[in-house]
C-alpha cells in the first residue's frame, strides 16, 4: 500500500484526473489530500463532485484549507468576502451560482467534515499550513492556524541544515512527528517547480493556482507525479494570477 499526498489543487480537476492517471492509483493506495480543492479556475463545483466520488472508491482523506473554509462560510452566510473574492473565490462564486441546491447540500456536508490535520501509523503528520505550540497539534489553541499559519515552512527553510532531532536549537513543535506534509504555500507560482523539503517538513504546493503543477507524492519514497501546468487545461482563464 503506498500513501500518496496531494497538493492544492484549486478547482483544477481537469489537471487533478490526468496526474492520478499518470500515478496509476491502486485500490490499496491511501490518498491525502492537503486541501484547498477551490478557489482558482472554473471548475469549483466538478472539483468537488469528483472528490466526493473518489472517496467511494479509493480511501481518502481529506484535510481543510483556508479557500474551503472561505467558501463554506460564503455558501452558509451569502456574504461575500472582497478578499476571498480576489484571491479565487470569483470563480468558485460563479461556479456554485450555476449548480442547484442538492448540490449546495451535498458539498457543505464534505466541508464539513474535512479533517484540520490527520497523523498516519508511521506518525507523519499532514495539514495545510502549519501549527505553533510546541507540543504539537494536539495541543493547538487555535484550530485557524491549522490552514492559516505560514510560520512552520518559514521555519522548515530557514533552519540550519545540518540540524537535526538531537540538536538543542531544533524546534520543538517538529521534534514530534516523523515528517510533516504541507501545502498553503506555493513554491513558485510562475516557475516549474516542483515539492521541497526543509528540516522534516516537505512543502507539496507547486503552484497549481497558478502557472505550477498539480503534484502527488509517495510519502515513503518521494518519488513524485506531475500534471501538465494546470493553467494550460483552463486557456483564457486567470486562475488566481
Amino acid at each position: 500500500m503506498r500513501t500518496l499526498v496531494i497538493g492544492d489543487i484549486h478547482s483544477g480537476v481537469r489537471a487533478l484526473e490526468q496526474v492520478l492517471d499518470r500515478v496509476g492509483v491502486k485500490a490499496d493506495d491511501h490518498l491525502i489530500f492537503l486541501g484547498d480543492y477551490v478557489d482558482g479556475w472554473s471548475t469549483a463545483v466538478e472539483t468537488v463532485d469528483f472528490l466526493i466520488h473518489l472517496k467511494e472508491r479509493h480511501r481518502c482523506t481529506f484535510i481543510r484549507g483556508n479557500h474551503d473554509e472561505l467558501c463554506r462560510e460564503w455558501m452558509q452566510s451569502k456574504k461575500e468576502n472582497p478578499q476571498w473574492l480576489a484571491h479565487g473565490g470569483a470563480a468558485t462564486r460563479d461556479s456554485y451560482l450555476a449548480a442547484d441546491d442538492q448540490t449546495w447540500n451535498r458539498h457543505l456536508e464534505f466541508y464539513a467534515e474535512l479533517k484540520n490535520y490527520y497523523i498516519d501509523q508511521d506518525n507523519r503528520l499532514y495539514l495545510h499550513a502549519g501549527y505553533t505550540n510546541l507540543k504539537g497539534v494536539e495541543f493547538e489553541y487555535f484550530d485557524q492556524l491549522f490552514y492559516w499559519d505560514r510560520t512552520l515552512w518559514e521555519l522548515a527553510r530557514a533552519l540550519n541544515p545540518e540540524f537535526n532531532k538531537d540538536h538543542p536549537e531544533f524546534p520543538k513543535r517538529l521534534t514530534h512527528y516523523k515528517e510533516v506534509f504541507i501545502g498553503h504555500t506555493p513554491i513558485s507560482k510562475v516557475n516549474e517547480a516542483v515539492p521541497k523539503n526543509g528540516a522534516n517538513v516537505w512543502n507539496v504546493d507547486t503552484g497549481a493556482a497558478f502557472k505550477g503543477a498539480l503534484t502527488i507524492m509517495d510519502v515513503a519514497s518521494k518519488t513524485f507525479w506531475q500534471s501538465d501546468p494546470v493553467h494550460t487545461f483552463y486557456p483564457g482563464e486567470r486562475g488566481r494570477n
